[in-house]
């Protein structure tokens, strides 16, 4: 496989207009984000993007909606989707590692306006994601109380994430790295307890097996309108794992890191989501009480514990997925916040966005971000249960917006390439092109336009219709408004950029100095 020739591959560093300082041997752009993000924080960055409130708690709503079948299969459809997805951006990021990732993709590769509403598509994507898991504390917080008052924790988590994502920018990936840690340990053990309790290890229910996928309605509930209402759920669940790709602005040597992120690590997600979903739907009944009410939710993973026969185990998983959350709220918040700070670079929002601090965080950006999201967190007085939903509904849309666009991205970056000579320079090849990506486009196309069926039958629901389809023509009215008013083209071929920001091995930045202890090698392996 062909790499890069840092003296041959062409980039922009002599001609950049950026203030650049040489520090042992190593080229730094104080006017850019530092790359601090190190391999190990990153890998585990890639787990904690997407293991959170979308399997902690989504699953529980997608039994409830959809049955066992549907969750199974659902889930197993759009992991085979955001895998072809993460081949076609790891390709692209580890050629091009900037912090606006796809977004920037998009606008380079199709078109400035296609650039444009994706990036701020996908910006409140993050900042609802951040408020729906906000709101998602509140619901786990009534697996102990009714009386604890909804916004206090809120507001203490909010608060705790914004100064990890505006301190330094190793503050953000050691809180996740640690975090994620945590929940991949924890499904591990909820999989390995999960078998014991379905072969009979459980009070009440004695062996299990699979009569819980013949009960009732099960395997399928309520019928196309609940297998489609899955689809969404489970890209709500997926979504995140696109956005490891914007740390790649932050990377150490992301030409090697990212395609190890996305070649090792997705795998072992998919694992991960596939056995969860399966052993969720063979020993939580879809009628279990709690699992799915307008008001209310109730972790599967906790339901496993406690149909275990312990409350105290049961106590201490729904405190593991409390922390999954402030994982999730937190990675959304970062993702969120560099994509704002894209939008100024670009030139499509304010230059405000791209003021730094001393550590090279864009912290007038994540402000911006976190505002807007514990604004939406306030609108839970409606009812928690109720707008968690139309919260996830709106990510998950988003996200299957997103995956379109990378496939697109992708399809025009190979184009490129080709018309330009360059496909040998690729450090990492997608060996799904090009089938990978029309495959993506075309499915996920069908999923968003099917997926609402729910809202239609058996009455129409105005609000629920909103949250499954609010997103589209949004995005196509910012395109062909932006369009209109930049009067922007279609990027042919052999006149792409395909030499800005091209990685270069001098664009390592020295390691950060700082304790290197045992403690922070612990769980390698998880990487590795």
């Amino acid at each position: 496989m062909a790499t890069i020739d840092p003296e041959k591959a062409p980039h922009d560093h002599a001609t950049s207009p950026d203030t650049l300082d040489r520090t042992h041997s190593h080229l730094v752009n104080e006017d850019r984000l530092r790359r601090s993000l190190s391999a190990r924080q990153v890998q585990m960055i890639a787990i904690g993007g997407t293991i959170g409130t979308g399997l902690f708690l989504g699953t529980g709503k997608a039994l409830a909606t959809g049955g066992p079948a549907s969750l199974l299969i659902c889930y197993s459809i759009v992991g085979a989707i955001v895998f072809v997805t993460m081949l076609s951006l790891g390709e692209m990021a580890a050629f091009v590692p900037v912090a606006g990732s796809f977004c920037t993709f998009a606008g380079r590769y199709v078109d400035d306006s296609f650039g444009f509403a994706l990036t701020w598509n996908y910006w409140f994507n993050d900042a609802v994601s951040t408020a729906a898991d906000l709101v998602a504390l509140q619901l786990l917080m009534q697996y102990w109380t009714d009386t604890f008052p909804w916004y206090a924790l809120g507001i203490i988590v909010w608060v705790l994430i914004v100064l990890a994502n505006i301190i330094d920018v190793r503050a953000y990936g050691e809180l996740e790295y640690w975090l994620s840690l945590l929940k991949v340990v924890t499904i591990i053990i909820f999989i390995i307890l999960s078998i014991a309790v379905n072969a009979g290890g459980n009070i009440g229910y004695g062996y299990i097996g699979g009569k819980f996928w013949t009960k009732g309605d099960a395997p399928f509930v309520g019928g196309i309108g609940g297998f489609a209402s899955v689809f969404v759920t489970a890209s709500f669940a997926y979504g995140g794992t696109e956005s490891i790709a914007i740390t790649a602005g932050e990377t150490r040597d992301p030409a090697r890191v990212l395609p190890r992120v996305v070649k090792n690590v997705f795998w072992r997600i998919l694992l991960f989501y596939i056995l969860s979903a399966l052993m969720i739907g063979l020993n939580v009944p879809y009628d279990y009480p709690g699992l799915s009410t307008k008001s209310s939710r109730t972790s599967p993973f906790t339901i496993a514990f406690q149909m275990a026969g312990s409350k105290a185990a049961g106590s201490f998983v729904n405190a593991v997925v409390l922390t999954s959350v402030v994982s999730a709220g937190n990675h959304a918040l970062y993702a969120g916040s560099r994509l704002l700070y894209t939008l100024g670079a670009n030139g499509h929002a304010p230059k405000v966005f791209t003021k730094l601090t001393r550590y090279q965080v864009p912290w007038v950006a994540v402000i911006t971000t976190s505002l807007v999201s514990i604004v939406l967190f306030s609108l839970s007085f409606a009812g928690s249960g109720q707008v968690w939903t139309w919260l996830q509904n709106i990510v998950g849309v988003s996200n299957q917006l997103s995956w379109i666009c990378i496939g697109i991205s992708s399809l025009r970056f190979r184009a490129g390439l080709k018309a330009q000579g360059k496909e040998h320079l690729l450090p990492f090849v997608n060996w799904t092109y090009p089938w990978g990506p029309i495959l993506c486009i075309v499915l996920n196309c069908f999923i968003v336009l099917v997926q609402g069926w729910s809202s239609f039958s058996p009455s129409f629901g105005a609000v629920d219709f909103v949250s499954f389809y609010l997103e589209l023509p949004v995005f196509v009215l910012m395109i062909v408004g932006w369009k209109l008013m930049k009067r922007t083209k279609l990027r042919r071929a052999s006149d792409m950029d395909l030499e800005t920001d091209v990685y270069t091995k001098e664009d390592i930045e020295p390691e950060q100095k700082g304790w290197q202890g045992k403690g922070k090698r612990i769980a390698t392996w998880f990487c590795f």
